[in-house]
């Protein structure tokens, strides 16, 4: 039995776009999945992902191999938390189409069916560099959260924290999703009062209430929401809030931002983490050097967080360390050497 469909449904809702993809059925059934169409973005815009998913499936079932369908049809599905189909409609959709732009959201249906390391997998894969800006940066989001499901809680935070748009105070449509993400990887890193400052700036972000900001912060300073809802003034986080001065240089430099985080093997990022902050980095840093980075925070709190790793060797130390270690000693050689000569005679 079909979804019933609202009274006020027309197929010409569909974008003409979509409606052009749809030429190759009979119009009566062109209609058909057109209004189905329809009804999944309703439901999707009034939060409703389950009765959007319904009508998803009424489109795939007569539209089968029509990409746009199985796109439409992915999406509901994983907004309804069904992940292995939306995993399915997808990948059919990336076979129909060709484009890859749905490759975030099938890393996280493998997060959602409990593969954190396939959803590392598609994270390095060569498609995942042919996508735009935004694309990359919600794989960047995606990874972190893989990170987390493996119990590299450091690790996603650094995933993130070389993410320059991080630090960027204008808002984009990547903003309140990429400090979210961000707060979230701290508070699970046990950062929480830097979490807390990255949820506040989440919030001043995210004004369609994408995101759970809000409750999130209300959850670690113990803040009623609707306390929040009075109090919460976005000029509080105004541009001048955000100055670049805010993001100390030392907390960036040119490699980390050049580097592949892709590189990196999931089980590596802990013990390796070169790309990253390390231990030597605060040791070498200069006394004026803390004392500027902490003026420039005291406003807002930390901007990126000193990941503890414990004690981290460098890895060319390590290496010489271990040459080291299998050079036979000098005295050993000689009396070995005397050994035999006695030996001998």
């Amino acid at each position: 039995m079909l979804p019933e469909l609202e009274a006020d449904i027309t197929p010409d809702e569909l974008d003409r776009e979509a409606r052009a993809e749809l030429r190759s059925l009979p119009s009566d059934l062109a209609d058909l999945v057109a209004s189905h169409l329809v009804a999944v973005t309703r439901a999707l815009g009034a939060d409703d992902p389950e009765r959007a998913y319904e009508h998803a499936k009424v489109a795939r079932r007569f539209a089968t191999r029509i990409g746009m369908v199985r796109e439409v049809s992915g999406i509901a599905a994983y907004r309804a938390g069904q992940y292995a189909e939306a995993l399915g409609d997808l990948r059919a959709a990336r076979r129909l189409t060709g484009t890859d732009a749905y490759l975030p959201v099938m890393a996280d249906c493998e997060r959602g069916l409990g593969r954190p390391e396939r959803a590392l997998d598609l994270i390095r894969s060569q498609e995942a560099e042919r996508l735009d800006r935004a694309g990359t940066i919600e794989l960047a989001i995606v990874e972190s959260g893989a990170r987390r499901d493996l119990g590299q809680y450091d690790a996603a935070v650094i995933t993130l924290q070389r993410v320059p748009e991080l630090r960027d105070p204008q808002p984009k449509p990547w903003s309140a999703r990429l400090s979210f993400a961000y707060a979230d990887a701290l508070a699970e890193a046990g950062h929480d009062a830097a979490a807390i400052d990255w949820f506040a700036r989440a919030m001043a972000f995210d004004e369609d209430g994408e995101t759970d900001a809000a409750e999130r912060y209300a959850e670690l300073t113990g803040t009623a929401i609707e306390d929040l809802e009075e109090d919460f003034d976005e000029e509080d986080f105004a541009e001048g809030d955000f100055a670049e001065g805010d993001f100390a240089e030392g907390d960036f430099d040119a490699e980390d931002l050049g580097a592949d985080p892709n590189e990196t093997e999931a089980s590596d990022v802990l013990a390796e983490p070169a790309a990253g902050p390390t231990a030597a980095d605060v040791a070498t840093t200069s006394e004026g050097d803390d004392a500027e980075r902490q003026q420039d925070v005291s406003a807002f709190g930390p901007a990126f967080i000193e990941p503890d790793f414990g004690d981290i060797k460098d890895p060319d130390d390590i290496k010489d360390r271990e040459a080291d270690e299998k050079k036979p000693d000098l005295g050993d050689v000689l009396d070995d050497s005397a050994d035999r000569d006695k030996s001998g005679e």
